[in-house]
């Protein structure tokens, strides 16, 4: 009898992983997408239209933001501010010449918690108070750059053998591998400053919540955040805004003019932290896909079940109510985008990344432009895709390049000259 109970077990168990198999099965193809509605930015949840910028302000936008706090990202349960900052290290003669270094430790202290990350600037010798792009990178500052005075993070990162990166520690065998993502020179020479921080300092990206900032405010023996509590994109976006904070007291930088930039998990992070924080005066969202620019409603290559599975630790527990469950979603990622308006926002692409749905990233940007346009800006007006590397540069910008799920020299140069548009020559 106990044979056969458990030969059912493993029975149910088998069905149940296969069910699950296919429900997570990709789908790639565009006769596939569900038919679903588009909600529309500019009405509210109770239905009323939005005809002018004080509503969408006072009513919309809040409640759109409370929605993605609450049932996406997850709220960070408390404030805590820069307990001290220190520049660890400065070099005047840095990027052939042409930039200023300077690496700095952002400090925090509550009771026996202690974190702190360190922030990489290059800054043009020839600019003063240069506008600067901001984003995390993946494997410490030392691995986009050759440049051997960048300090190796001791922090745990996950393992990479092909990077020379194992037992999660990083060594100098890992200096310059990502030199190829970050196009340092052509950011100078063009005039901007770049300030990149590893965010496996600011939260391991690790399922498991025990390390980074959430020990900062657990209380009563907690372990983990609450449901409707901040998972690691939303702490990845703190970080980012306690780096903005930094560089208000910076007098060398202009903490009005900071491009807030990400990749992937990190591209999902930049629209966040754009939204949740308006003192960023542009965002970029590379290759971001479920969870960032493409919309969930689409389930077309990553999809909400599966991103929730893969990475349990990234969004806030209440968004798992939308596994299989997308149609159930009263907002949709081009109202993440909407919530930007009106500072600019550049929305990325990759033809062979299929995985992160480049039409759904590209129709987020479509259909969060009416926000735009309610407050006199261009965004995207026409709901076809623009040709690959054919970039749409308006207020709201798009492009698709050719290539994989990658930053190239060419994301590089579109974002730069969007950006001379948008924030220097405006």
């Amino acid at each position: 009898m106990k044979v056969l109970i458990l030969f059912g077990l493993l029975v149910s168990c088998y069905l149940s992983n296969a069910q699950f198999s296919i429900k997570f099965e990709p789908n790639y193809d565009e006769s596939k997408v569900p038919e679903f509605t588009v909600t529309d930015p500019l009405t509210t949840f109770k239905g009323r239209k939005v005809r002018n910028v004080r509503v969408w302000e006072k009513k919309r936008r809040p409640e759109l933001l409370n929605f993605f706090t609450e049932n996406v990202y997850g709220k960070v349960p408390g404030e805590l501010k820069i307990s001290e900052w220190k520049i660890v290290e400065k070099g005047e003669n840095a990027v052939n010449g042409k930039a200023i270094r300077k690496q700095v430790d952002i400090i925090f202290e509550k009771g026996n918690n202690y974190l702190r990350f360190n922030i990489l600037m290059y800054l043009p010798k020839n600019i003063e108070k240069p506008p600067i792009f901001l984003g995390y990178n993946f494997y410490g500052n030392h691995t986009i750059t050759d440049d051997v005075n960048v300090l190796i993070s001791d922090a745990w990162v996950m393992d990479n053998p092909s990077f020379g990166i194992i037992n999660n520690q990083l060594t100098e065998q890992s200096r310059g591998v990502r030199i190829n993502r970050w196009a340092v020179e052509k950011i100078i020479d063009a005039g901007y400053g770049l300030a990149t921080i590893y965010y496996g300092e600011v939260d391991p990206d690790k399922n498991d919540f025990y390390d980074g900032i959430h020990p900062f405010f657990y209380e009563n023996g907690r372990q983990q955040p609450a449901a409707n509590e901040w998972g690691s994109i939303t702490a990845w976006a703190w970080g980012l805004s306690r780096a903005l904070d930094y560089m208000e007291n910076d007098n060398e930088v202009d903490a009005t003019k900071v491009i807030v930039f990400g990749h992937s998990r990190l591209g999902k992070t930049s629209l966040w932290a754009g939204a949740r924080d308006e003192r960023f005066a542009a965002v970029i969202s590379n290759n971001s896909g479920c969870g960032g620019a493409a919309m969930s409603k689409r389930k077309f290559g990553e999809t909400v079940a599966r991103i929730n599975n893969s990475f349990p630790h990234w969004f806030c527990r209440n968004f798992r109510n939308y596994n299989l469950n997308e149609e159930a979603l009263p907002a949709d990622q081009h109202e993440l985008i909407a919530l930007i308006a009106p500072r600019p926002v550049y929305i990325a692409s990759a033809e062979e990344d299929q995985w992160a749905d480049p039409r759904g990233e590209f129709l987020s940007a479509f259909y969060a432009s009416p926000v735009y346009n309610l407050f006199g800006k261009q965004g995207i007006s026409y709901e076809k895709m623009p040709a690959v590397n054919q970039p749409v540069q308006n207020t709201v910008a798009y492009h698709i390049r050719s290539g994989i799920h990658d930053v190239t020299d060419y994301d590089w140069e579109q974002y730069i000259k969007w950006a001379d548009r948008q924030l220097v020559n405006k």
